[in-house]
């Protein structure tokens, strides 16, 4: 799908606020309600809007720490891989999961409640998946930025 500025104005003003009103949004990127909805449900469609979600504070929930840890497989196997990846997406704390560049290393981010919880993960959850060779931890201690609206290529008003 090609995107026009009116459809990268309704993205940019829908990942700032996925809560707004289609009546809203029209009036925010200039055009009537149901030309706006149209192209709404077409970004949808086509999968340029993968879902809405609400972004809860994790401070809020108790979830205090944020730890990024890198785990290497013992294997490089397509299987080994796979096994791991399916294992790791069946545990809520973990926020992401990305292959690395390497040897078979993914590196997870898990937010958890404090200390004790990030042990309980790591020996009750992460260590019981096969193939596991090395667990390496990072603490962030502060938060400099976090953003989830992906950078787009609006022109520049005049």
């Amino acid at each position: 799908m090609k995107l026009d500025v009116i459809d990268l104005r309704i993205l940019k003003e829908l990942q700032d606020d996925g809560s707004l009103t289609n009546v809203e949004l029209a009036r925010r990127v200039h055009l009537s309600p149901s030309p706006c909805l149209a192209r709404v449900r077409a970004l949808e469609m086509a999968g340029v809007i993968d879902r809405y979600v609400a972004i809860a504070n994790p401070a809020s929930l108790g979830l205090d720490l944020n730890v990024f840890i890198n785990i290497s497989l013992k294997g490089q196997d397509k299987a080994a891989l796979s096994n791991f990846e399916r294992q790791i997406a069946e545990h809520d704390e973990v926020m992401e999961c990305y292959l690395m560049t390497g040897d078979s290393d993914y590196l997870i981010r898990v937010a958890v409640a404090n200390i004790a919880a990030l042990e309980r993960f790591i020996l009750e959850q992460l260590t019981p998946i096969p193939g596991i060779e090395k667990i390496r931890s990072s603490f962030a201690l502060k938060q400099v930025r976090y953003k989830t609206a992906l950078p787009l290529k609006l022109p520049k008003e005049s």
